[in-house]
């Protein structure tokens, strides 16, 4: 019989995490699927690991992952896919916003045949103005590198082992999980989800981890910043030519332009392009950096399966 892994990152998800395993297991269930629960303890520090614990006592089909710090979301992602045994494996948030009922029918079409079955937002629930547009600006980028529309993507999907194990052979350690689901192809479909609001607990993400995760993704998958440093370079190069036909026709007709103004305003200009192009380079060559060390991608400290310690069989990465 197949088995559904799900797998579940967590941070400070302590009030969280019985109630999730409780719906998911009763969901799943009634359904009549075979299950795991790999949750990832991501480095929390509350009580999330001894609330995994618990309910590993509760339930034997209750996988724990601890790590031996935060290293992430991407990473705690890619540890549970690593961990996760089943012949179809889910990746789903641990605060039940991602709608348990929606994996029923996602594991119903990968039972047809779909190999990607990908979790559409229909609405982001509530979003300020600010965030949506630099959602959507974000993903317009990831939606141009991918050659698949991302609007309104999610890391709410469900993936044949297959699959899984494309993604899991990629050799880089800065990696998109939500992009590389979509890029890696396979026969994909998609179902639409409405975000619910969160029952316990608060978001960790602030609106400057939000800016750092998107342009950390955004380079760690596509080139489309360089090209930014190109094109500014030639809006620089017509800014200056313009300036310099001007600069000429003033003076052959006797009204010199005054210098101290237009050097200071050119310099400016020029300067400011380096230094933004400088920046672009720097980051591109700061991840070139960490990919050359090969430092793994998390570390792993402690591994449960329901009640038993199994650490020992734990699978760190080491690709």
């Amino acid at each position: 019989m197949s088995v559904l892994s799900v797998v579940l990152p967590a941070y400070n998800e302590e009030l969280m995490i019985a109630k999730t395993c409780s719906v998911l297991g009763e969901v799943l269930t009634d359904a009549g699927i075979s299950y795991e629960l790999v949750l990832v303890n991501d480095g929390s520090s509350d009580r999330t690991w001894e609330e995994i614990e618990k309910a590993g006592k509760k339930d034997p089909n209750i996988l724990g992952v601890s790590f031996s710090r935060n290293f992430g979301k991407e990473a705690a992602l890619f540890a549970g896919l690593a961990q996760a045994k089943g012949d179809a494996v889910a990746v789903m948030d641990c605060d039940l916003q991602h709608p348990p009922e929606t994996l029923v029918e996602m594991y119903r079409l990968w039972e047809q045949g779909y190999q990607v079955i990908e979790g559409v937002k229909s609405s982001r629930g509530k979003e300020g103005f600010l965030h949506k547009k630099c959602a959507g600006f974000f993903y317009g980028i990831m939606s141009k590198a991918t050659g698949v529309d991302m609007q309104n993507a999610s890391d709410f999907k469900l993936m044949d082992r297959r699959a899984a194990e494309s993604i899991l052979s990629m050799p880089e350690r800065n990696m998109f999980f939500r992009a590389t689901s979509s890029w890696v192809g396979f026969k994909t479909t998609s179902v639409s989800f409405e975000v619910r609001e969160r029952e316990a607990g608060v978001s960790k993400w602030s609106a400057w981890s939000l800016v750092k995760y998107a342009f950390t993704n955004i380079v760690a998958f596509t080139t489309v910043p360089l090209q930014f440093v190109t094109v500014g370079g030639g809006i620089c190069f017509l800014f200056s030519l313009a300036l310099a036909v001007y600069s000429l026709a003033q003076y052959f007709t006797g009204h010199a332009v005054e210098g101290y103004t237009t050097i200071v305003i050119v310099l400016l200009l020029i300067g400011s392009a380096i230094m933004l192009s400088l920046g672009i380079i720097g980051y591109y060559i700061a991840k070139i950096y960490e990919e050359v060390k090969r430092r793994p991608r998390y570390i792993i400290s402690r591994i449960v399966r329901g009640s038993e310690d199994v650490s020992e069989n734990a699978r760190n990465d080491s690709v």
